[in-house]
């Protein structure tokens, strides 16, 4: 009788947790997008420009999509970013790899007015990224506040989805909505890595932490039931 009573509450829970599942999957999701890290680094840049009376700039996911491009031509090269060995992708780069890698309309290509990268073997979030790595010197500020700037793109990511993480914003003084357009109406997704603009479920940035948490109990579950069967 006691078997029986333990068979039909495993069941019942295993059976719960398999309809919660797909949910919770969902929910954890939406979650995080609406926390992209490029997104509050775009955050974090408006808000100091227009606490100097700067305008806020448009976050072009266009833009920003060209950044997560330009830090993967960097092949995870951390030393290649700053100091005396600093590189940077010749400008052709924008319209033979980078904007169709987007999917980006390359006549769309507007003028960039300026451009942070930084590159730290440890993860910061975005006011830490946007002070300690981006702005350095006065040079950064001028860039920062610049009057010619009329939209922002910003990209995060790390190698293989670890170290060494790079963030990446560009700038630029095209005219919103009208200048590093899609072809079909919407980015490529380009994985591994997040850029701002558009709802775009970042990898190697979620925290699965629910679901592994709901598979651990349907795991135990099973045990349980495996246990009280010969009993």
């Amino acid at each position: 009788m006691a078997n029986t009573s333990i068979i039909t509450i495993s069941c019942y829970l295993l059976v719960t947790l398999l309809f919660l599942l797909p949910a919770t999957a969902s929910i954890h999701a939406q979650i995080k997008v609406t926390n992209n890290p490029a997104d509050k680094l775009v955050a974090v840049i408006n808000d100091n420009r227009t606490a100097h009376k700067s305008s806020s700039l448009y976050d072009n996911p266009g833009l920003a999509c060209i950044a997560l491009q330009y830090i993967k031509a960097y092949q995870g090269d951390c030393g290649a970013v700053g100091g005396p060995d600093a590189k940077k992708p010749p400008e052709s780069q924008f319209a033979e790899v980078f904007a169709p890698s987007c999917g980006v309309k390359v006549s769309s290509l507007g003028p960039i007015t300026g451009r942070f990268l930084g590159c730290e073997t440890k993860y910061l979030h975005a006011p830490q990224a946007f002070s300690e790595i981006l702005i350095r010197n006065q040079k950064s500020l001028d860039i920062l506040y610049s009057k010619n700037h009329t939209q922002v793109g910003a990209a995060v990511t790390g190698t293989d989805g670890g170290s060494p993480y790079f963030w990446c914003v560009l700038f630029s003084s095209g005219k919103p909505n009208s200048t590093f357009t899609f072809e079909d109406g919407v980015a490529k997704i380009s994985k591994p890595g997040c850029f701002s603009g558009v709802n775009d479920e970042c990898s190697g940035t979620y925290d699965w932490s629910p679901i592994r948490g709901m598979w651990l109990l349907a795991t135990s579950v099973l045990v349980a039931l495996g246990i009280a069967l010969p009993l």
